[in-house]
C-alpha cells in the first residue's frame, strides 16, 4: 500500500511539471511565459484586431517604412513564438510594440500562431 501512495504521489508531481510543456489542439506552448496557452476565440479575435491594428500599420505592402510586408502565413508556427521570445525585429528594438501590453503581445502571437504557414495539414485534402 505504501508502494502504491509513493507511486501516486510521484506520477502527480511529474504530471504537473510535465502539464505546462504539453500542447495539443486549441493549444499552443508560450516560451515567453513558459505556459500551455488555450487557443479561445476571444484572444484570437482580439490578436487579430490588434495585429490590424498596430502591425500592419507598418507591415503593408508598399509601405514608406521599409517594413517587411507581413501576414499571418508569413512564418512557421515556431518562427512566430520566436519573434515573441526573442523579440529581435527591428519594430520590437524600436518601440513600435509600446502601445501592446504584454497580455496583447500574448494574444497577438496566439493570433499569428494560429494561422502560421504550418497550421494547415495538406493531408487532409488529398
Amino acid at each position: 500500500m505504501k508502494r502504491l501512495a509513493v507511486f501516486a504521489v510521484a506520477f502527480l508531481l511529474l504530471a504537473s511539471i510535465a502539464s505546462p510543456v504539453i500542447a495539443g489542439p486549441g493549444k499552443r506552448f508560450d516560451p515567453v511565459t513558459a505556459r500551455v496557452r488555450d487557443l479561445t476565440f476571444s484572444n484570437l479575435r482580439t490578436g487579430y484586431k490588434l495585429f490590424q491594428e498596430v502591425c500592419k500599420g507598418c507591415h503593408h505592402r508598399g509601405n514608406d517604412q521599409g517594413a517587411k510586408f507581413l501576414h499571418t502565413e508569413s512564418k512557421s508556427m515556431q518562427a512566430w513564438n520566436r519573434v515573441f521570445y526573442q523579440r529581435y525585429p527591428d519594430c520590437a528594438k524600436s518601440g513600435a510594440w509600446q502601445p501592446l501590453s504584454k497580455d496583447d503581445l500574448l494574444k497577438v502571437n496566439d493570433y499569428l500562431f494560429a494561422n502560421a504557414v504550418d497550421t494547415v495539414d495538406v493531408n487532409c485534402y488529398l
